[in-house]
């Protein structure tokens, strides 16, 4: 996530054009995220439970094909995408006039697709069998990495080339690229997890099954969040393009304000996923209402933190007073309730943990179609932009709350069944 919000702060300096464009790119990148995020949540589920039950050899097997997959699909992924970037950011809303900066950035920014994808898997492969400190170490450096390419590609510091908003694709690439030799160092050369591809196709297949089981419902899941992002920089944009420069700064904080509850969702999954292998129902109930309990404390912290620095925060992006309102409106509503949105996220990847995807998908869609969506609409045609970032509010509460207890009813039937 601070990828995002470190390439997006850099951008920003080159003038309201290159930040607007970049904002048209978030739905895009978050749905290229989602899939990996979806896929990783598969590989968490197959590798944790199989792990849980002690069975190393098979979860390597899994480990193996899943990333086989991965990276087939995001090839695929990354073609269409680079076939289809002008209908798709014209749908989007984009003018024509900042068309060709969108094209700049992500005619480069699409080659990092297979690296993320992967990536995410291979992540996820290293929490489920307990590296999370690893995962986190080596995502962290990688930012870093990130953060001390982007001013040197984008202004041209220290005798690199001036390559503007294209240098951030650029360092975001290079950065992955890096993250995924040292992560498969890890993955084969130190815990050696990884087994031959070469397998008979029965067995790949039933392996990709496994996988596609969680993976398909988890990538629908998180992709339904950025579809409906796209449709709401739709709705922004019919303020103007200030206004989606301002959206898009929030939308680049928000996900580092939210990194604790992505985190605490990457570990719920494994979590639950071996706790189920192991047949220790007890343990899975407490972590639920850890994870409740400690999602609306955090919640409210972060919810009094934007709304006391988040002028000052948006401020670093542009102060501009086309750009700048429209970040704070948005900061200091919707993250009053954080709390709630954490909950489904954790609640989702537990779902996914116990191999059972479809309640996060219905979660998610409910939040997005039921009940966002049309309170968007509602909202951003009576109120304007504060009706649309309300609506975001509400639906957060709404679900978070639906979704905790659909988890805790199914934890309750999974101990009465084995007691």
């Amino acid at each position: 996530m601070s990828f995002n919000a470190i390439d997006t702060l850099f951008v920003a300096q080159l003038g309201e054009d290159a930040l607007a464009a970049m904002s048209f790119t978030f739905p895009v990148v978050m749905v290229m995220t989602s899939i990996g995020i979806g896929l990783g949540a598969g590989v968490s589920s197959i590798v944790s439970r199989s792990l849980g039950s002690g069975d190393h050899h098979e979860a390597g097997h899994l480990l193996t094909d899943s990333a086989t997959f991965s990276l087939l699909l995001s090839v695929i992924v990354t073609a269409l995408g680079l076939l289809t970037m002008e209908p798709m950011f014209l749908l989007l809303g984009a003018t024509p006039e900042l068309l060709p900066l969108i094209v700049e950035y992500m005619e480069i920014w699409y080659f990092n697709a297979p690296l993320l994808i992967v990536g995410m898997a291979i992540m996820s492969a290293l929490r489920a069998r307990g590296s999370s400190g690893i995962a986190g170490y080596l995502m962290l450096v990688s930012a870093l990495v990130n953060g001390l390419l982007d001013p040197l590609l984008i202004f041209g510091w220290l005798g690199f080339p001036r390559l503007e908003i294209a240098g951030a694709a650029w360092a975001t690439l290079i950065s992955r690229m890096l993250l995924i030799v040292v992560a498969l160092y890890y993955v084969q050369g130190k815990f050696r997890m990884l087994e031959s591809p070469f397998q008979p196709w029965s067995k790949i297949a039933a392996s990709w099954r496994s996988l596609l089981h969680i993976g398909l419902p988890a990538m629908a899941t998180n992709v339904i969040i950025p579809l409906a992002s796209g449709v709401v920089v739709a709705l922004v944009a019919q303020h103007g393009q200030g206004a989606v420069a301002g959206f898009g700064v929030a939308m680049r904080i928000e996900p580092v304000a939210l990194i604790v509850f992505y985190s605490l969702s990457s570990v719920a999954g494994p979590f639950f996923g071996q706790n189920l292998g192991a047949k220790n129902f007890d343990r899975l109930y407490k972590g639920l209402l850890v994870m409740g309990r400690f999602c609306l404390v955090w919640g409210v912290c972060m919810a009094v933190v934007l709304w006391i620095t988040g002028e000052w925060l948006a401020g670093w992006f542009s102060r501009s007073d086309d750009v700048l309102p429209v970040a704070v409106a948005y900061l200091s509503t919707v993250p009053l309730t954080y709390g709630f949105y954490g909950i489904v996220m954790s609640v989702n990847a537990g779902f996914n943990g116990l191999g059972k995807p479809m309640p996060g998908v219905v979660i998610s869609a409910a939040r997005v179609f039921i009940i966002y969506l049309p309170m968007a609409w509602v909202g951003q045609y009576f109120w304007g932009l504060q009706g649309l970032f309300v609506a975001t509010a509400l639906a957060n509460g709404v679900v978070g709350i639906m979704g905790w207890l659909w988890m805790r009813h199914h934890l309750k039937l999974l101990r009465s069944e084995n007691s």
